[in-house]
């Protein structure tokens, strides 16, 4: 797959949702979506924005950013810069 996102968007792929919270397994339609991701691939920028995510960033994002995208059996979201809260240093 090769993928480029446009001007100031990006690709995440989400973080798998929690499956089981203290011995309790959660079945699909009760899981909450994931807050964090990594970064697929990322466009250039826009003119009055310059681009500092970079593919690998892991990230948090809003609950309702994004997109929800389903390439070759996987699931992403295309999101733009401004989605994304933070990036998560290790």
């Amino acid at each position: 797959m090769n993928i480029k996102p446009l001007a100031d968007r990006v690709l995440v792929v989400p973080a798998p949702a929690e499956e089981k919270i203290g011995g309790i397994i959660i079945p699909d339609t009760a899981k909450e979506k994931p807050l964090r991701g990594v970064i697929k691939a990322v466009g250039k920028g826009t003119k009055d924005e310059e681009m500092i995510l970079k593919a690998g960033d892991e990230v948090l994002y809003g609950k309702y950013s994004g997109t929800e995208i389903e390439l070759e059996g996987e699931k992403f979201l295309m999101m733009r810069q401004s989605d994304v809260l933070a990036i998560i240093e290790k």
